[in-house]
């Protein structure tokens, strides 16, 4: 069974270019009974959106995922009757009181058990299965060997896993941190995300006085701080913390591109990216890699490798990459304690919001200088069409500049004759919605961090086959 590449649709926008860059499905939801408490889908985009993705031989699923309160119920009969007018291929559901609702007021639509609700055992499958589930999503803390073993004892109902995304430090995103700290629930899509929050180092003197620990040029060299928690011994936790503080729950972000060859294998229905709220360009990238990943596996499963698109993922800003779950536990590097922020070597340049005629109208997201090169993402491929230009002229009113710069809805005119093929050819390869990039490599400290990250990442999956190697001898 070829597994289906499912994306997030955090916007119109992201939903088309996740489409048009190899998407088999897109997962949305609106503000209101869903996680989508920042979506940018007004019902009207719901409507387009579902229109464009039917029209494409595509799918789209929509949320109701969160978990319900008693002043949520009064809205449940409406918002589920506009469901049953959009006649989504999916409805997302975690609150066993929501999923008995729609099972009893719509039971046309297909119901998928959310991942918060926590699916760790093929007996919580049968138990969903039975209750009427179309679908179950595992939970992040599933390992590989469970994700096998429930595919076995489950062969009849459709399965999906994470694949590439942030990790929740709470169990498949259950977390009351978000309430105590900043009376956000994000069960019900609010959540404040105090995990990766900065937490400055104090001292309680024995008079009960608290005192700061100065980090300084001085004394930055001299100290390291370390955790040991009890069940681990050995295992040193090294808490970094700079001006800012210290990152003690920040996980890196999940990445299972080269163990992706060994998900496939299982068979399991859906593979998802995580997102919602992610740019176009991320999209983009996690769409086009993954989807040139799996069909080139399908193609020639012996020779698959997943370096080249790995170094597509790279491109990304990202915390680190880890393998999350896969062997089962994490390791001190599968955790960033340096900084909460992403970093990368390449931007979002922009992206082409229409052709008009023969002219790209190009939506600046990143400033370009001229002579500076970026390149156009293609569809379907891993390739790139690049481009330099030695002037911007603004699309509306023509003023010509020799820099662009982001922001209010920036956009310059590409005429066709900055192009080095037929126009003909360049609009083919790049339609609308296409994203482009630059490179912009980090220096100092930052480039050494995103370079350790990289390595740390190599280790985890050298790790990870010697496991596999020791466990099948």
């Amino acid at each position: 069974m070829k597994s289906e590449l499912l994306l997030p649709a955090g916007s119109l926008v992201k939903l088309k270019t996740a489409i048009l860059y190899g998407a088999d499905a897109v997962y949305a939801g609106t503000p209101d009974m869903s996680l989508r408490t920042q979506s940018k889908f007004s019902m009207e985009d719901i409507k387009e959106g579902i229109d464009f993705v039917h029209s494409k031989g595509k799918k789209i699923y929509l949320t109701l995922n969160l978990y319900t309160h008693n002043k949520d119920i009064a809205k449940l009969p409406h918002f589920v009757e506009t469901l049953r007018e959009l006649k989504p291929d999916g409805v997302l559901i975690a609150d066993p009181g929501v999923f008995l609702y729609l099972k009893e007021n719509a039971p046309e639509l297909k119901r998928f058990v959310s991942t918060q609700a926590n699916i760790c055992s093929y007996q919580t499958v049968k138990f969903w299965q039975d209750l009427g589930a179309d679908l179950c999503v595992l939970g992040r803390e599933v390992s590989y060997d469970e994700m096998a073993e429930i595919r076995k004892h489950c062969p009849d109902i459709k399965l999906e896993t994470f694949i590439h995304g942030a990790m929740c430090m709470s169990y498949s995103g259950r977390c009351l941190i978000s309430n105590f700290l900043a009376d956000r629930s994000a069960n019900q899509g609010k959540c404040a995300h105090c995990c990766r929050w900065h937490y400055k180092l104090h001292l309680r003197l024995k008079d009960g006085t608290i005192k700061d620990i100065e980090i300084n040029e001085n004394n930055k060299d001299m100290f390291e701080y370390l955790v040991k928690e009890e069940f681990r011994p050995g295992e040193l936790y090294e808490i970094v913390e700079d001006e800012h503080g210290a990152y003690i729950m920040n996980s890196k972000d999940l990445c299972m591109m080269p163990r992706l060859d060994k998900i496939l294998e299982l068979g399991l229905h859906s593979l998802k990216i995580e997102g919602r709220n992610k740019t176009e360009y991320y999209a983009a990238i996690t769409a086009r890699a993954y989807r040139q990943a799996i069909d080139d596996y399908i193609r020639n499963p012996k020779e698959w490798n997943s370096e080249k698109y790995m170094n597509e993922l790279n491109t990304l800003q990202n915390r680190g990459y880890c393998l999350g779950f896969y062997d089962g536990h994490l390791t001190n590097i599968s955790q960033n304690y340096e900084y909460t922020r992403t970093l990368g070597d390449w931007l979002f340049a922009g992206s082409i919001v229409e052709w008009d005629g023969d002219d790209a109208i190009f939506e600046i997201r990143n400033f370009i200088n001229a002579d500076e090169e970026f390149e156009f993402l293609v569809p379907d491929s891993l390739d790139v069409i690049k481009l330099k230009l030695t002037e911007f002229e603004d699309a509306v009113s023509g003023e010509i500049t020799p820099r662009v710069s982001a922001g209010q809805e920036k956009k310059i005119r590409i005429r066709p004759t900055a192009w080095n093929m037929p126009i003909e050819e360049i609009k083919a390869k790049l339609p609308q919605y296409t994203v482009a990039r630059k490179f912009m490599p980090l220096g100092g400290e930052n480039g050494e961090m995103l370079n350790r990250k990289k390595e740390e990442f190599e280790i985890i999956c050298k790790n990870a086959i010697q496991t596999a190697k020791q466990q099948n001898s």
